[in-house]
C-alpha cells in the first residue's frame, strides 16, 4: 500500500498520523515558554516534538537511517523525562554527574543498536526499561509531596490518560502486527477515505502520543507541585480530552 494515497508519501496515514505528536509537544512547549517553567521540561516536550518529526520521515520514506530518527528519539525522550524526574528542584542538586551518566546510557544503546544489534527486541526492551525507570521515580517523587486533593486529582487524571494512551496504542500496534493481511482486505472493500479509519498503525501514533503528552504533563506538575506552586495551576482539558496546564485566574471581587 505504499505512495497508494500520494506519490511523495510512502505511507501516508502513518505519516500524517505523527503531526500528533507535533502538536501536543508544541502545547506543552508553548504552555512552559508562556509561564517561564523550567527548561527541564521544555525539553522534554522539544524531543517529543522530534519524535514525531523523526517518525514521519521514516514513514514518508521507508529508509533505514530514517527509521533510526523514528526509533531513536523515542529513548531520547525518556533519557530527559528520567532527568526532569531526579533533579525536581529549582537548582541543580547533582551538578553534571546526572547529565553525564545518562547521556553515556544513551549514546552507549545507540552504538551497540546501530552497529550490532539492530533488532526491535533490543530496543524495545531498553526502552520500555528506562521508561519503567522514570514511572517509578516520578511517582516516588509524588508521595513525597503533601497535596491538595486538587492536585492530587489533576495528577490521577493526567497518569490515567497516560496510561489509557499507552496501553491502548500498544493494543492496536499488536492487533496490527496480527492481523496485518486481513485489514489490508478491508481496507480495499471499504474504499477511501474509511479505509483511513482501519490504519492501526496510525492509531498508535495517535493513542502514543497522546499517552506520552499526557505522562510529560504529569511530571511536569509534580515539578511545579515539589516547588509549591501548584496553587498557582490547574489543567484544562480541550474538547473534555486534552489537558493543559494553566494558571488559576484570580477571583473577581465586588
Amino acid at each position: 500500500e505504499n505512495y497508494l494515497v500520494s506519490q511523495y508519501i510512502a505511507e501516508f496515514w502513518n505519516s500524517i498520523t505523527n503531526g500528533t505528536f507535533i502538536i501536543l509537544a508544541c502545547l506543552g512547549a508553548y504552555t512552559t515558554i508562556k509561564y517561564d517553567h523550567s527548561r527541564r521540561m521544555l525539553l522534554c516536550y522539544v524531543a517529543m516534538m522530534f519524535v514525531g518529526l523523526g517518525s514521519l520521515w521514516f514513514h514518508a520514506t521507508l529508509k533505514y537511517t530514517t527509521q533510526l530518527l523514528d526509533e531513536l528519539p523515542m529513548l531520547y525522550l525518556t533519557g530527559l523525562a528520567l532527568y526532569a524526574t531526579i533533579e525536581v528542584s529549582k537548582d541543580i542538586k547533582y551538578g553534571i554527574k546526572v547529565p553525564i551518566a545518562i547521556t553515556t546510557y544513551l549514546v552507549l544503546f545507540s552504538i551497540v543498536y546501530i552497529r550490532w544489534l539492530q533488532t526491535p527486541v533490543f530496543h524495545q526492551i531498553v526502552f520500555a526499561s528506562t521508561v519503567l525507570v522514570t514511572f517509578i521515580n516520578a511517582a516516588k517523587r509524588k508521595t513525597q509531596l503533601a497535596l491538595s486533593e486538587t492536585s492530587q486529582k489533576i495528577l490521577r487524571r493526567a497518569v490515567t490518560g497516560g496510561c489509557v494512551g499507552m496501553l491502548g496504542g500498544f493494543f492496536v500496534w499488536n492487533l496490527d502486527n496480527l492481523f496485518c493481511h486481513q485489514l489490508r482486505t478491508y481496507r480495499t472493500y471499504v474504499g477511501a477515505p474509511w479505509d483511513a479509519v482501519l490504519q492501526l498503525h496510525g492509531w498508535w501514533h495517535i493513542l502514543t502520543a497522546y499517552g506520552c503528552y499526557c505522562l510529560i504533563l504529569w511530571i511536569h506538575f509534580i515539578r511545579i507541585a515539589w516547588l509549591g506552586h501548584d496553587h498557582l495551576f490547574t489543567v484544562k482539558f480541550h474538547l473534555g480530552l486534552v489537558p493543559q496546564i494553566t494558571l488559576i485566574a484570580p477571583k473577581k471581587t465586588e
